[in-house]
């Protein structure tokens, strides 16, 4: 049972989700979003925090949950939970089931292959039911990890936008946890008592983005605001006092 201050919290957590929202302008009245569901706690907590926030706003948007699962590869969700937590919110649930030859494509690893398919088919299924957005459970500490990476490993400033049109505009990929750290998800998917046991998958390599982390939660361990701030970072560049191109 959720006590006074959890019920505090998670709508602490839903107000930034929203906070995001309009900010970025990633919802507008009557779109269908789809939400890519892993079975992890970032996804469930996105699924709730937009189904709640509906109840709130004068405008409507559908929600289609969607999951892809990889055969032979990744862990198979547990689907009837889906469907009643869904069901309860009043969110379409869709599950879609994939093989792929992981031979084809010998110089590539097991991980890029499985994530381009998974992805392909998930582009496929927003194609499929008609959503102008397609939202991700990225957040803060992901979108920070990914900049680190894509300058030490890539050479480029880049991260994950909140907002990133697809295919000429086709439909937007949206990030509406992008304000929330990830020890905050963790918390909410805690209180609300969440199944966010997702095995691993065992051929991820993990090692870069671990490595990021580490390097990221020394710098909060320096400055208490240093998410925020790298994050703010992003919007803030001065080109003046960069290199040329």
């Amino acid at each position: 049972m959720t006590t006074d201050k959890g019920s505090r919290y998670l709508l602490q957590v839903q107000k930034t989700v929203g906070k995001a929202i309009n900010r970025y302008g990633l919802i507008a009245a009557g779109d269908r979003v789809a939400v890519g569901v892993s079975g992890g706690k970032d996804s469930i907590v996105l699924l709730e925090s937009l189904a709640v926030r509906r109840r709130w706003i004068p405008i409507h948007y559908d929600i289609h949950a969607v999951h892809v699962q990889v055969k032979g590869i990744t862990v198979e969700l547990d689907r009837d939970y889906y469907r009643k937590f869904c069901g309860e919110l009043d969110i379409a649930f869709h599950h879609r089931t994939i093989e792929i030859d992981l031979n084809r494509d010998p110089g590539k690893t097991v991980c890029f292959v499985c994530a381009w398919h998974r992805r392909k088919e998930l582009f496929s299924a927003v194609k499929e039911l008609r959503c102008r957005r397609l939202a991700l459970g990225h957040h803060m500490d992901d979108a920070l990890e990914t900049f680190l990476l894509n300058m030490t490993f890539n050479s480029s400033i880049s991260s994950m936008p909140p907002k990133l049109p697809m295919f000429g505009g086709e439909f937007d990929i949206i990030r509406p946890l992008i304000l929330l750290k990830e020890k905050e998800v963790e918390r909410y998917a805690r209180i609300r008592e969440f199944p966010t046991d997702k095995t691993r998958c065992p051929y991820g390599d993990t090692t870069r983005r671990a490595d990021m982390k580490r390097i990221i939660g020394g710098l909060a361990s320096m400055n208490k605001k240093a998410k925020n701030n790298i994050f703010r970072s992003l919007s803030n560049i001065h080109k003046e006092y960069l290199p040329p191109e």
